[in-house]
């Protein structure tokens, strides 16, 4: 029996236009979007479909992403695609609890909007900064960076890529040291801050304050939460793992290979972009990966997994 994995996408994989075929074409996925706009405090449909500049900006990106990224899954579902499990990449993960079950759409589209603004607003810009590192490994990497200060890992996406994080000149250090230790390359990251570092700690203070007056529902379903790359069957501690989400690092990698330990043999990622998807075939040859961003890609997906 084929186990499938719903995936959502974190901030970066973000573009213009994503989700307008959706919108334009099945009134469930429109329903999503213009609840959206009646409940946030900018236009996110705008920022969505249209050339702006707030798309890259984490204060907007990230309620605009889920909203996408939850209107694409309503389709998904109607046509008959059901998930074992889901996940996501950081502010994936709010999508991820949605889809089993832990909240509601509405209440992860708000908090997401209140979780960029807090994220954005944790460290002056231009102080933070985030980098790839590609070809070593997680232990390679802490090994690299545990004598400096003010830097972390952020992400541990896939077999040769790690991603670090903390104060720009202490990344920029690291850089430095990193490619000495043989990394093939390091990539500074477009990105406002240096996020999933001890320098949001703060932000995740903030967001529990917002967490306090959501409803967290029982599981309809597992999902698999970024901290400790656990399934959470019990959603009693969901808000306390997204507190922590904030300010802990991303374990992608451990995520999926939890997923493959379980059973998972069917990945669909969910939202713009192919990232995860790149991951899961730099984690495993052995499994189906599909990708859902355009609105076409539904009836592909239905054609080769609904039976």
């Amino acid at each position: 029996m084929s186990k499938i994995a719903f995936l959502y996408p974190g901030q970066g994989a973000q573009k213009v236009g994503m989700g307008k075929d959706f919108y334009e074409q099945n009134d469930m996925a429109k329903e999503v979007f213009d609840k959206a706009q009646e409940l946030l405090d900018f236009d996110v449909i705008a920022t969505c479909f249209e050339e702006n500049e707030d798309i890259n900006n984490t204060a907007y990106t990230q309620a605009a992403m889920v909203t996408a990224c939850l209107a694409m899954t309503k389709v998904l579902l109607d046509s008959g695609v059901k998930p074992d499990v889901t996940a996501g990449l950081s502010l994936g993960e709010y999508a991820a609890i949605a889809v089993a079950g832990g909240m509601s759409y509405e209440d992860a589209i708000t908090t997401v909007r209140q979780r960029g603004i807090f994220m954005n607003e944790a460290v002056p810009q231009g102080k933070g900064a985030m980098a790839a590192v590609l070809g070593l490994t997680g232990e390679q990497v802490e090994q690299a960076v545990d004598s400096i200060d003010d830097v972390t890992v952020a992400n541990y996406n896939c077999p040769g890529q790690i991603v670090i994080t903390g104060m720009k000149e202490a990344v920029d250090k690291a850089m430095d040291v990193l490619k000495e230790n043989g990394a093939k390359r390091v990539l500074p990251l477009n990105v406002s801050g240096p996020f999933h570092s001890p320098f949001l700690t703060g932000a995740g203070e903030k967001l529990s304050e917002v967490l306090d007056k959501v409803s967290i529902a029982p599981l309809e379903i597992p999902y698999v939460t970024n901290v400790n790359a656990e399934y959470i069957t019990d959603s009693s501690n969901t808000k306390e793992l997204l507190v922590k989400q904030v300010s802990s690092p991303v374990r992608f990698e451990q995520s999926v290979r939890n997923m493959l330990a379980d059973g998972v043999d069917t990945f669909i990622e969910i939202g713009p972009g192919r990232t995860l998807a790149g991951f899961i075939k730099k984690i495993t040859k052995d499994v189906k990966v599909y990708n859902v961003a355009a609105y076409d890609d539904v009836a592909k997906v239905v054609a080769e997994v609904v039976s």
